[in-house]
């Protein structure tokens, strides 16, 4: 789904602005005292920021991470991948946690239960870069042609995915369920350190808010 043209913007500036004021949200919400009893479980920093569940990219022990919520079929998710990729490894104390989020369709779901599956192999990452790099439509034969173009075992993965149905279908249930509490209202969103972002930034001010959450960070 697009962020709204008012959140992305055409003036950058002002832009940042009005995606910061947002995010000052998010810092309440990690604090938990203006948050629900149940959303509090949701949202608390080691639910978001430290899954042992979810994958991570860039620098695994970096002291700012960046998290998404996204969907292989979204184009947006699709077209800033390796522009994330590259502020992480530019700055090298990135991490860049992977929060599956599949919300345009049966699709979306299969390419996600599959993804996660491959993590099994330890195939994740390579899952993820060669389903965020297609250009054309998913179809469940074509992203099992992909993953096997990527020197994933389809036939291992289709077992791992049966056999990690539970936990594959909770983990999805729990990005589903922070997305919801965050208010976020379509792929990709993200935080940036403990803050939130609903909606696309460019490179240049994902760095700033990269340098605000470390500013952040410094100040409690």
């Amino acid at each position: 789904m697009s962020p709204s043209t008012d959140r992305i913007g055409i003036n950058p500036e002002p832009t940042r602005r009005a995606a910061l004021g947002l995010m000052a949200a998010g810092v309440m919400l990690f604090g938990g005292t203006a948050a629900a009893q149940e959303e509090e479980k949701v949202l608390t920093e080691a639910a978001v920021l430290r899954d042992p569940e979810i994958p991570v990219a860039g620098n695994a022990k970096g002291d700012i991470s960046i998290v998404e919520w996204f969907d292989y079929q979204c184009p947006y998710c699709r077209k800033i991948a390796p522009e994330l990729q590259q502020i992480a490894q530019d700055d090298g104390k990135v991490r860049l946690v992977w929060k599956d989020w599949p919300i345009l369709g049966d699709v979306s779901k299969v390419a996600s239960r599959m993804a996660l599956a491959a993590k099994y192999q330890d195939k994740f990452q390579a899952a993820h870069e060669v389903m965020m790099g297609l250009t054309t439509k998913l179809t469940e034969p074509r992203i099992q042609e992909v993953l096997a173009g990527a020197s994933i075992d389809i036939d291992r993965l289709k077992r791992d995915l049966a056999a990690n149905a539970t936990t594959i279908d909770a983990i999805l249930a729990r990005n589903n369920a922070q997305a919801e509490a965050f208010g976020f209202q379509g792929t990709p969103s993200f935080i940036v350190g403990k803050f939130r972002v609903p909606g696309i930034l460019t490179k240049e001010q994902f760095v700033q808010a990269i340098a605000d959450a470390r500013k952040a960070n410094m100040s409690r």
